[in-house]
């Protein structure tokens, strides 16, 4: 059995999930695959732009931040997928050199009514560069419960 159950995902709780140090290399090759606006791709057209230099992808930032809930959450859960969510946001540009801090915070957690075997669980994402936030998504995770 996985170390993180349902019953441990309680609301309140949170969870650092570590830091990461944008690379410019990777921002840009993200970009060039998945999201090719300028601003991400071509110094002077980040410097041209709202932004004053070349910025990452929110997605790219939202991948950062999935990794992170992977190595740091999932791999040790009953994870059992995800029906979505309700909120996603960059309210910040993110640059290389960056330093991003990840965290999780349990917001709900209830029991499956039509699955007893299954808890779902309402989770806050964010990303900050010090006090600043960068990203913030809300979604639920579904999860296996140790005593269905």
């Amino acid at each position: 059995m996985p170390e993180l159950a349902f019953e441990d995902l309680t609301p309140g709780r949170t969870f650092d999930l570590g830091t990461v140090t944008i690379d410019r290399d990777e921002m840009i090759a993200f970009a060039r695959r998945f999201d090719p606006q300028p601003f991400h791709l071509v110094e002077q057209a980040g410097k041209e732009s709202i932004f004053g230099q070349l910025a990452a992808s929110g997605w790219f930032t939202s991948s950062l931040w999935m990794r992170a809930y992977v190595d740091h959450v999932l791999t040790r859960a009953t994870a059992l997928g995800s029906p979505g969510g309700e909120e996603i946001s960059w309210p910040v540009p993110v640059f290389a050199g960056d330093e991003l801090a990840a965290s999780l915070e349990i917001l709900e957690a209830r029991r499956s009514r039509s699955r007893p075997e299954m808890g779902l669980v309402k989770l806050g994402a964010r990303m900050h560069r010090g006090e600043t936030v960068v990203y913030r998504a809300t979604f639920t995770g579904m999860f296996g419960v140790r005593e269905p």
